[in-house]
């Protein structure tokens, strides 16, 4: 059963479309970093004029995508995975920008546990007769390939966590990997038990793929990016003659489905601190247990190819054209051998801080991670390319004799790739002062893929972002806003909502209750965690132009200014409660017909409808005041109200977490536990009715009603907190 949504109101996150080897890296690489940075210093670091009065419209004028693109150019010079040199290089390179922005900076490393590749091979062997296909595991550089001499420092192709060993069994298609993918091969006498599960990307992340190969049994797992969702209509052709991905492209990831230092659970990854061994951090459920591998579409097709079985149903098939897919067992045989090597390594974050002038003790954090698995020009350094863009025309402001009021946090995260690491970490480790302190924290991972903005928010942050939108001209279109585009892309545009664990925000709203928000110009993109990530594949079809990449760090930067500058924080938590009772109407649906009541969560709804009205009648008030003097901008009134407004989101948060994801602590939304990377609307509540309608028991619906008044608890302390009134 699918889990309760408002699925009118929200779209569900879009499939993502986002490798290691300690490769010689060019010894004059930190020479080549610093000229960069140089040459677009002299650029644009001119004498300061006279400060303008509109601090919105000059922050806008000061963008530049020759800048972005000379940054993302020297970031993606060479493949560069988390706990290797040439990941440490890009932290040295992030920093040497900030610093030469006279924005103090600092690294904070740690050392966690990462995985890398010793050795893999696979074989086919089609049956008695018939020649042993070996497969090469390896993608090939295109014609003209400006990076193909660094294409060898790549990491051979893998995915991180997977366990070591040998298998050779028969092959079984199961479409998506998803459990009902498997239940449907159950129905169909198809045993995978034993057997080498061959699953395609496209619904769900390959850690839940491998897991729910494992749980139906399967000895091993490959999975491939089927030409249907990646490689474009048939006859178009591929990178770089488009942006689809070639034929040897292969998708590597995690197969971790925790988050943060596995060795470390739940709490941070400090210098001596307890953690569990190895071998323990390696044997939980959140490993994938057996041995996977990614693999091409082009080897896919092979081990199709000698599939037999009945034929599978049509939408199990590949795109127009292509020969039928069958489920088999067999008769081909797949001989997968992978040996990892799962070893402590050293991480590191960069930060650079401008202090706040009035509230130096309030954070609005902004973060986007460094490490990627090849070159990584698109996830995640479209993304850093931005956020340097960003920081430089915060500096010219500081020039002009800028400000903040409250300080603004740059984080260059490491190891986000492994299982967001190195946000995770952080976090963990400074989470009570976050919890008292962090006003807001705005990510973005990939920054441009293509046209059209695509946000993400926790909902008081709604109307903070299309007020910014409207304000921020389209980089396609200058005769409109991102806003006009926004609304044109669709007859109902949606601002999505982070309850899933796809990128660094996990930690700040799942873990902390901190209001949040994602950015990404584009949706999906076929050449996601592959060779093709590259500098050429981003110039030449994501941003031509390189001005998405302007306009994602003007969103981002313009949100900041207003969340550090204005004397009361612009939150509104009104669209909060349209969502919950959106939400709630859902689940009173789910549960028709039996004794669980909604009663308690209505009521708390209403409860907090009327503390946010309150709130914003309060913020009239105070700036009716500001306006005629007769309230100072350093009132304890405003710091109080303003309190109250970061605080609430905290509130609906519960220490014991999700119902099997502790770790993850946020109510109203959460990850699916199906897959990590959709956003589940009240997670408890729907884990519980689906699995009062799998047992259908008296105890598992009075588990649904508990989880009711759970979520209805922290809306109630929400709204305590939102009206700043004691019982």
């Amino acid at each position: 059963m699918a889990r309760p949504d408002a699925a009118s109101l929200l779209s569900p996150s879009p499939p993502p479309f986002k490798p290691r080897r300690r490769g010689r890296l060019l010894p004059s690489i930190l020479a080549v970093l610093a000229a960069a940075v140089a040459l677009f210093l002299l650029a644009v670091l001119r004498s300061p004029p006279t400060p303008s009065p509109n601090l919105g419209s000059l922050f806008l004028s000061l963008g530049s995508n020759n800048t972005a693109a000379s940054h993302l150019r020297a970031l993606t010079l060479h493949p560069h995975v988390a706990g290797t040199k040439a990941n440490s290089l890009t932290a040295a390179y992030v920093l040497h920008a900030f610093s030469s922005l006279s924005i103090p900076s600092h690294i904070t490393p740690y050392s966690v546990l990462l995985s890398y590749p010793v050795h893999r091979s696979l074989s086919l062997s089609a049956g008695p007769g018939r020649a042993t296909k070996s497969f090469s595991l390896t993608q090939d550089t295109y014609p003209n390939d400006p990076y193909a001499r660094a294409a060898a420092e790549v990491t051979p192709t893998f995915f991180a966590y997977s366990a070591s060993g040998s298998v050779s069994a028969e092959a079984v298609y199961a479409n998506y990997g998803r459990e009902e993918d498997f239940a449907y091969l159950a129905s169909r006498g198809v045993d995978v038990a034993g057997k080498v599960a061959l699953a395609r990307y496209g619904r769900i992340h390959c850690e839940d793929i491998v897991h729910n190969a494992r749980a139906a049994g399967a000895a091993a797992a490959l999975v491939y990016p089927d030409p249907l969702e990646y490689g474009g209509p048939a006859g178009e052709g591929s990178f770089p003659d488009s942006r689809w991905l070639p034929p040897s492209g292969v998708q590597v990831g995690s197969l971790f489905r925790g988050v943060g230092d596995p060795t470390t659970p739940m709490w941070a990854s400090s210098e001596g601190c307890e953690r569990v061994s190895v071998e323990d951090a390696m044997a939980t459920d959140d490993m994938p247990g057996i041995p996977a591998l990614p693999v091409s579409a082009r080897d896919a097709a092979e081990i199709q190819r000698v599939l037999g079985g009945a034929e599978a149903p049509a939408d199990w098939q590949g795109r127009d054209g292509s020969p039928a897919y069958r489920l088999g067992p067999g008769p081909a045989v797949l001989n997968l051998t992978y040996q990892g090597n799962d070893t402590m390594a050293t991480i590191e974050n960069v930060f650079a801080v401008i202090e706040g002038a009035e509230e130096p003790d309030r954070y609005v954090i902004l973060g986007n991670h460094r490490d990627a698995w090849t070159f990584g020009a698109a996830d995640p350094n479209s993304g850093t390319a931005a956020m340097i863009e960003l920081a430089q025309r915060f500096s010219m402001l500081q020039k002009q004799g800028w400000r903040p009021r409250r300080t603004i946090i740059f984080c260059s995260w490491d190891a986000e790739e492994y299982g967001l690491t190195g946000s995770t970490e952080w976090v963990e480790e400074n989470r009570e002062m976050l919890s008292s302190r962090a006003v807001a924290y705005l990510n973005i991972d990939v920054s441009v893929v293509g046209p059209v903005l695509l946000p993400s928010t926790t909902p008081q942050l709604d109307e903070l972002l299309l007020e910014t939108i409207k304000l921020v001209q389209d980089p396609d279109n200058s005769s409109q806003t991102v806003y006009d585009s926004w609304v044109k892309s669709s007859a109902s545009p949606k601002i999505q909502r982070l309850g899933n664990g796809g990128s660094d925000y996990a930690a700040f709203v799942q873990h902390v209750g901190i209001p949040s928000t994602n950015l990404i110009f584009g949706e999906g993109y076929p050449v996601y965690h592959s060779l093709y990530d590259d500098f050429v594949w981003v110039e030449k079809f994501a941003d031509p132009g390189f001005r998405r990449h302007v306009a994602a760090a003007s969103i981002w930067g313009i949100m900041a200014l207003r969340l550090a500058d204005e004397e009361i924080i612009p939150f509104d938590y009104m669209s909060y409660t349209t969502e919950l009772e959106a939400y709630t109407k859902v689940v009173e649906k789910e549960t028709e017909g039996t004794a669980v009541s909604c009663s308690p969560l209505y009521n708390s709804i209403r409860a907090l409808k009327k503390a946010a009205t309150k709130v914003n009648s309060e913020r009239k008030d105070i700036e009716r005041a500001l306006s005629s003097k007769q309230l100072s901008k350093d009132s304890t009134k405003i710091r109080g109200l303003n309190d109250r407004l970061m605080q609430a989101e905290r509130a609906f948060t519960n220490r014991e977490g999700i119902f099997k994801q502790a770790w993850y602590k946020h109510l109203i939304y959460g990850p699916s536990e199906q897959n990590d990377w959709d956003t589940a609307s009240y997670p408890g509540i729907a884990d519980a009715i689906a699995t009062a309608r799998s047992s259908n028991t008296s105890a598992s619906w009075k588990l649904v009603q508990h989880e009711v008044h759970r979520v209805a608890r922290a809306v109630a302390q929400a709204s305590a907190v939102l009206s700043g009134s004691l019982t």
